[in-house]
């Protein structure tokens, strides 16, 4: 019995997006307040409005001015957390992701640290892997999912670094997302490599997602793909641990009559496949 992400996962990315805009740039800098006449705070103002109104590409332009003239001070670091946002909106991943790095490196003490960690998560994640990939065309074994995994990792981060920040609750929910794509992807690659009889590379994509994630739902199938790939290479000791983790995991799995009962004819059509 397949599971598809698609279930439980679709629901969840709407409410991410959703999130993610609820999620506003947080206020300006006192200065804004304190000294409204001053030329930096006119074009900080500018910019943000530009931002709050959604044309991100010409709020881009007006931070990326504001740091060229006025490159020091509490505006032009927040002029770097807002252009990386705008940059994201804008569909500009590399820049946004390369804005954010940039502030991270610079101002590893800020006290808004954890957005720019944020923003680089947002710019990375993507809904366009997992699941419809397994459908089309395309050879799993050669799709690219870097950012999806580089995406899990920032909000992994951000999390285990700042727990208490206003992101990490939308960053937990977001890495839930992504590690049950990553893991379905893992598999479907698995189950490619199995079927062509290439069983030690089905053994050890399987592997990786009982390892990395091993509460995904795709688990189930990647110890059962473990189990057929030792026994198709003759590893008995294998064979029996990745069945054992599988009873103990899965004990109602509806792979199980078959991990447990090797049939040959079964294995030669694989074979063949």
């Amino acid at each position: 019995m397949s599971k598809s992400v698609t279930g439980f996962a679709a629901p969840l990315l709407a409410a991410l997006l959703v999130s993610a805009c609820s999620l506003w740039p947080f206020g300006g800098a006192d200065e804004v307040k304190k000294d409204k006449d001053l030329p930096v705070v006119k074009m900080y103002n500018d910019a943000k409005e530009e931002l709050q109104s959604g044309n991100y590409e010409k709020a881009v332009k007006l931070y990326e001015q504001l740091e060229a003239r006025y490159p020091y001070g509490p505006l032009a670091q927040q002029a770097d957390l807002e252009m990386a946002y705008a940059q994201y909106k804008q569909g500009e991943s590399a820049n946004a992701i390369s804005t954010a790095d940039r502030f991270i490196k610079a101002h590893p003490n800020h006290v808004n640290i954890d957005y720019a960690y944020y923003v680089k998560g947002l710019a990375n994640f993507k809904d366009d892997f997992g699941y419809f990939s397994s459908i089309s065309n395309q050879d799993l074994s050669e799709r690219d999912i870097k950012a999806a995994r580089e995406a899990f990792d920032t909000f992994k981060e951000l999390i285990t670094r700042y727990p208490l920040s206003r992101y990490a609750e939308d960053s937990g929910k977001r890495m839930v997302y992504l590690q049950n794509n990553l893991a379905s992807h893992e598999v479907h690659v698995a189950d490619y490599y199995f079927r062509r009889g290439a069983w030690l590379a089905a053994a050890n994509r399987a592997q990786v997602v009982v390892k990395d994630f091993p509460r995904a739902p795709a688990a189930e199938k990647a110890l059962y793909l473990m189990v057929r790939s030792y026994r198709s290479m003759q590893l008995p000791e294998l064979e029996a641990d990745a069945l054992q983790t599988m009873q103990k995991n899965f004990p109602n799995s509806a792979y199980l009559g078959d991990a447990r009962a090797p049939s040959a004819w079964w294995e030669f059509w694989h074979q063949l496949y």
